[in-house]
């Protein structure tokens, strides 16, 4: 009798895995699906554009919009200013975030709650775009400096929540017999809770890379330079070029034609997340456990 009950139970974890397999397969095509069209249509000319809509294998093969993206030596400047930016910002993020949810997630912080409040409260609310503004180019005198794409959002509140969280998840034992051994703090963050906390330290560091890396708002508002424009403001100029140049085109009567509008489109996707893509799956392991133990207790 017992024996048929396991072979029962065995037959529906097979039917299980399998309903589970075909839902997570269909969901990665899902996903997958919209990247296949972004770069099969890169590759498509600007006449099979407007017969065919948008494909994944382009009916005529160019790599003209890769040229036009490429062509220009403003390009690698801009990605230069983007990966520094992102490597230097990350580290600089992390450091903040680290020495301060490492104090706010030990009980015996006095006044941990206060100050937990008062950057609870900047979730909450802001000063403005104006009154930042006025901060970050004239009393701190940022403008047109690189600096000024990392130290405004160097620090975010989620993330050192979350960051906190993980700290807190930790067994509590592992500080106190540092303590007994003569350990101070330092010692015990360093040696102890850093290297127990990479999947939460490296999917926080993923969080801050993609923010920097996505980031063009404060290049817009504050970088007038154009060696310091960062890779997203960049390509955000040159699609707005184009765009100009075809209404100009269009009000004129002149033909446009040859400029791969779409295509263009496509192509500066794929080489703004390019990169990140290649990344991600080196992190995606930590991904998923630093998540879910951050989120173990409030």
């Amino acid at each position: 009798m017992g024996h048929k009950v396991d072979k029962k139970k065995t037959s529906n974890d097979i039917v299980f895995d399998i309903i589970v397999g075909v839902i997570a397969a269909a969901f990665c095509v899902m996903c997958l699906y919209p990247f296949a069209i972004i770069i099969g249509s890169s590759f498509e000319t600007e006449k099979n554009f407007g017969l065919y809509g948008f494909s994944i294998f382009p009916r005529d093969f160019t790599t003209k919009a890769y040229s036009m993206v490429l062509g220009d030596s403003q390009i690698f400047k801009a990605y230069a200013v983007t990966i520094g930016t992102t490597v230097i910002g990350t580290l600089i993020s992390m450091f903040l975030t680290i020495t301060m949810a490492y104090p706010l997630s030990l009980k015996k912080v006095k006044y941990r709650n206060i100050v937990t409040f008062y950057v609870y409260f900047t979730m909450l609310f802001g000063g403005g775009l104006v009154p930042t503004y006025l901060l970050i180019s004239k009393t701190l005198n940022m403008k047109n400096n690189p600096i000024v794409l990392v130290l405004p959002v160097a620090f975010v509140a989620w993330n050192m929540f979350l960051m906190r969280n993980f700290f807190a998840a930790l067994p509590s034992e592992l500080a106190e017999s540092a303590y007994i051994d003569g350990a101070n703090d330092i010692q015990i963050l360093t040696k102890i809770i850093l290297p127990v906390s990479v999947p939460g330290i490296a999917t926080i560091s993923l969080f801050y890379a993609l923010n920097y890396w996505n980031q063009w708002f404060n290049a817009m508002l504050y970088i007038e330079k154009s060696d310091y424009y960062p890779l997203q403001y960049l390509l955000m100029r040159m699609l707005r070029s184009v765009d100009s140049m075809r209404e100009m085109a269009r009000s004129t009567g002149i033909s446009m034609g040859d400029i791969p509008q779409n295509s263009l489109r496509m192509a500066t996707t794929v080489v703004a997340i390019g990169p990140v893509v290649l990344l991600y799956p080196f992190a995606q392991k930590y991904f998923t456990s630093g998540l879910t133990v951050g989120a173990i207790k409030g």
